[in-house]
């Protein structure tokens, strides 16, 4: 039997607490790979494949040492906010663990972040010092940092004086190069002789309620919100998902989503480290014939993805040439699972345990997860039950716990609920209310047993290919553009990614503009998935006589202009 089962609902009310049999972990995050180093120290820890780096768990931490020494040396600690800015690489792990060691807050930066989108987010949590990539598929990091912070050509390294970035003194590329007189290179800095003396004070100062992450989720507002999370958050919620799967040492997982999102950090890496498990990294973006040989020659046990990422690979020309027999179980998350795609991954990937997960960044992000030996129909059409240690309730608008089977927002309550938005008590006060409640704007349902079911979205939110997108931070931007006098964007229903962006704009008068330059305008200052696919222009927009948009008026013209369907679910 699998762990957790018991959670009942409360007197027929959509209300549930999880177990507690199993104590939630009381350390941070540098003790939860200490714990790892003693127990497994010889055992694989890191694989990178494309990078053909391979670590043990001991060696992974006289690197994280190395490199937490040399962060250090350049004046950082606890409380300092890093930036981190890259694909998955192993840089990435290294420095997430180096700053956990010495305090210093880790800021993850969306790889697909344009100059707009990386000057505001840097700036509004007040990054001290950057590590970057130099550039990721069409994204040049280098460049844009340098439009944003030009000082970098000719500052001495780590004395970077910048108008548009104020905090930032320090950018560290990654690699060995040196031709930028501002920026240091990574390379240097991690081969710092490690010095305990210095670190274990800072170490054992630490506290697992103190801060130690920072993730942009954007908001209605428009602009992203920075999600504060500590030690205690992201170290148990790592525990309980991989604990759910059964995980042990003996485990070995695929990990091809991104590290920046919590399913790669949290759920895939610290998920793993709890347990003494090996993390295998395909490559640095997703690519279905390179993660299939990466199960089949590590031997992996098992494998995380969204549903579009396990569709390519069982699409793939060759997916018949791969052994993935030693699969045994893995994570489906990030979007609504169609039945079909998890039972092609059940019957022909071998994961006869692979397991549903719900959350979000601001709850660290696992609420709910399928259980290895919970029946499939319950497993495709649920997101499975409760964590332990957390509490649930599904209210109507009034807040009122709705009954059992009805549909009202999910509010989750429990260690794994963040600190709060960063520098925004408004906007934490207006997320989480005076009882702990973080309201996730999430419509739900939830069965007798406590089986969850997500059926839609109180908040004006869309979700393509497992990234969620709000519509406001796309209007802000567009509304930048010279022509533009309204826009309003919306999603509709996209078979492949579940959901595509649709704007619709009203021009200013004598103004002009064509889809091409707008979908141009909008790709210089965000991120690729969140451009709009479709782009209409209107002479004017729906409006109730209050003059809100009327945004299903929009889409449900959109659907009939282009004869869309949707996704196929349970």
């Amino acid at each position: 039997m699998s762990m957790y089962h018991e959670a009942p609902v409360s007197a027929g009310e959509s209300r549930v607490a999880g177990p507690t049999d199993s104590p939630l972990r009381d350390e941070t995050i540098a003790g939860l790979l200490q714990a790892a180093i003693a127990a497994y120290g010889d055992r694989d820890a890191l694989i990178f494949r494309e990078h053909g780096l391979r670590l043990s768990y001991a060696e992974f931490g006289q690197a994280v040492d190395r490199l937490a020494t040399g962060l250090l040396d350049l004046g950082i600690g606890p409380g300092d906010r890093v930036g981190i800015w890259s694909p998955n690489r192993p840089e990435w792990v290294l420095t997430q663990f180096a700053t956990a060691r010495i305090g210093a807050i880790l800021v993850n930066v969306n790889p697909a972040y344009r100059v707009g989108e990386l000057e505001y987010a840097l700036r509004h949590v007040g990054v001290r010092c950057l590590v970057l990539a130099d550039r990721f598929k069409a994204s040049d990091y280098l460049g844009m940092i340098r439009q944003v912070a030009p000082g970098l050509d000719s500052c001495r390294p780590g004395a970077l004086m910048s108008e548009r970035l104020p905090d930032l003194r320090i950018v560290i590329r990654m690699g060995d190069a040196t031709d930028i007189p501002g920026i240091l290179n990574f390379a240097k800095i991690a081969a710092t002789p490690a010095d305990p003396a210095r670190l274990e004070p800072i170490s054992s100062a630490l506290r697992p309620d103190d801060a130690i992450n920072i993730q942009f989720t954007s908001g209605t507002t428009g602009l992203p919100k920075g999600a504060t999370l500590s030690h205690r958050n992201i170290v148990n919620n790592g525990h309980f998902v991989t604990q759910t799967m059964r995980f042990t040492h003996e485990d070995r997982l695929c990990i091809p989503v991104p590290l920046y999102h919590c399913f790669g950090m949290v759920m895939g890496v610290l998920g793993s480290v709890s347990k003494g498990a090996a993390m295998v990294f395909p490559g640095e973006g997703f690519d279905p014939e390179q993660v299939l040989k990466s199960v089949a020659d590590e031997s992996c046990t098992a494998l995380y993805g969204v549903p579009t990422m396990f569709a390519s690979m069982l699409d793939s020309d060759d997916f018949a040439k791969h052994d993935l027999r030693t699969l045994r179980t893995g994570i489906m998350a990030g979007a609504p699972c169609p039945i079909e795609i998890m039972k092609r991954v059940v019957e022909r990937m071998n994961m006869d345990e692979v397991t549903i997960a719900y959350g979000m960044t601001e709850t660290s992000p696992v609420s709910f997860q399928s259980h290895t030996d919970d029946p499939i129909d319950k497993r495709v059409t649920t997101v499975g039950r409760i964590h332990p240690h957390l509490e649930v309730k599904l209210t109507d608008d009034d807040g009122n716990t709705v009954p059992v089977g009805a549909t009202g927002e999910l509010c989750t309550r429990g260690y794994s609920v963040m600190k709060g938005y960063w520098n925004e008590p408004a906007k934490t006060a207006d997320a989480i209310d005076d009882d702990g409640w973080m309201q996730t704007g999430d419509l739900a349902t939830m069965d007798d047993q406590g089986f969850c079911n997500i059926v839609g979205r109180v908040k004006d939110m869309l979700i393509r290919g497992g990234e969620n997108i709000y519509p406001r931070e796309i209007e802000e931007y567009l509304f930048r553009h010279p022509s533009v006098q309204l826009v309003q964007v919306f999603g509709v229903p996209d078979v492949k990614y579940g959901e595509e962006v649709c704007a619709w704009i009203v021009l200013k008068p004598g103004a002009d503009a064509d889809e091409a330059e707008i979908r141009d305008f909008a790709k210089s200052l965000m991120a690729h998935y969140k451009v709009p696919r479709y782009v209409r222009f209107k002479p004017e927009l729906p409006m109730t006589v209050t003059g809100k948009a009327q945004k299903f008026v929009m889409r449900d013209a959109m659907i009939e202009e282009l004869d869309l369907k949707p996704a196929p679910t349970a």
